[in-house]
């Protein structure tokens, strides 16, 4: 006890994502949500701004500065980078206490490599952690999301980031099966990226089909009552996209909370004339852009329920497929997958910080959940595709 105390407040666990970082502390929770991205100078390589800030300037920096994001499909791009942006977001957090060397929990992919998995420690540990130990995401997403992962039944968790989705069944606190695809939130915004720029001509950057996607992207047709889960992480539609609600008058709040939106217009550059163009595109079109991510995500489900035991598929059966991670916000993608599997699937009700949240518990029961954490590298049929 008196071991845990003189932690407490100091010892962290970190969802480092593709797309976002966040941080929970020891006694306060989630204390930091930031963009992975740094904006580094190309010039002397100094860092201008990390988080926020810095993803504020992509696409709009000047030659000599560039926006990165240190994290690729879940895992470590550029380790110099990633080592200083998790140094700042330490010493953020941290504050005044510099003499400081936190205990850190780090979610990781599952499957990960035995270099992917050292290239995370080190990282962690060069940006002034003490101890690091690693987590798997969907372990992490399942406790997030009250899962009971430490009793002899089975979970299914499907957890949607920016990079990689990941798919487990989880019971007696491990993974029973596993499957990790590149095809997450990022490839949805290359798809309409694509989709537009191959039907209209039309180049857009990646935060506008961002926009688009939170704004009218959908995994399915959705009825006039199907509204969006809205959270504060999720930015809302500005600059290059303004987005129309069928039926809404200007002062018609109720028609405009019941009714999701049903089109926007874009602004990009028109690739014949280079000049700046705007365009409308509707709802169909973009889950029409949609249509490949999303068959991917089913697919990887599919294949891990044929992978899972007859007993925990019976398990499955009975608590139905829970949704994390930013993606599981993607109007309609529960109604497509449940309507594809026959199987009930279920939004957690904090998805985006499900995993954040997992961590945290880990670090917060340290000793009862050490058995899963230090995920090692998995067997070939568990490795990401």
């Amino acid at each position: 006890m008196a071991q845990n105390k003189s932690f407490n407040g100091r010892d962290m666990g970190i969802d480092l994502g593709t797309a976002n970082t966040l941080v929970y502390v020891r006694g306060r929770g989630i204390v930091l949500n930031e963009p992975s991205v740094v904006a580094v100078n190309t010039v002397d390589g100094s860092v201008l701004s990390v988080g926020s800030a810095a993803k504020e300037t992509m696409g709009r920096t000047p030659a000599n500065i560039v926006a990165v994001r240190p994290l690729r499909d879940g895992v470590i791009a550029d380790f110099e980078i990633a080592e200083r942006m998790l140094r700042y977001f330490i010493k953020k957090v941290m504050g005044s206490r510099r003499l400081a060397r936190p205990r850190v929990v780090v979610c990781v992919p599952s499957g990960i490599t035995g270099v992917e998995r050292r290239a995370v420690m080190e990282a962690a540990t060069q940006a002034g952690a003490r101890q690091v130990h690693l987590v798997e995401e969907p372990i992490a997403a399942a406790i997030g999301a009250g899962l009971p992962v430490s009793e002899p039944t089975g979970c299914m968790v499907v957890d949607i980031g920016g990079g990689t989705t990941e798919v487990a069944v989880v019971s007696l606190g491990g993974i029973v099966t596993a499957r990790s695809v590149r095809t997450a939130g990022d490839a949805m915004d290359v798809a309409i990226s694509s989709y537009v720029k191959k039907q209209y001509a039309l180049a857009i950057g990646e935060r506008s089909a961002e926009e688009i996607k939170v704004s009218i992207g959908s995994a399915s047709p959705t009825g006039p009552l199907s509204v969006p889960r809205v959270s504060e992480s999720v930015r809302r539609p500005e600059r290059n996209v303004e987005v129309f609600i069928p039926g809404q008058s200007e002062d018609n709040e109720d028609t405009q909370a019941l009714l999701p939106p049903d089109r926007c217009t874009i602004r990009g550059r028109d690739q014949a004339t280079g000049l700046p163009r705007v365009l409308e595109l509707t709802s169909d079109e973009v889950r029409q852009a949609l249509a490949e991510p999303v068959d991917s995500i089913v697919a990887a489900v599919r294949a891990t329920l044929d992978e899972t035991p007859p007993e925990l598929a019976g398990d499955i059966m009975d608590r139905g497929i829970v949704l994390t991670g930013g993606g599981a916000l993607l109007r309609g993608l529960d109604v497509r997958l449940g309507r594809e599997l026959n199987i009930p699937v279920l939004v957690a009700d904090d998805p985006l910080d499900c995993v954040a949240i997992g961590t945290g518990r880990c670090v917060e029961d340290f000793a009862s959940l050490r058995t899963a954490m230090d995920a090692r590298p998995r067997r070939p049929d568990a490795v990401r595709v």
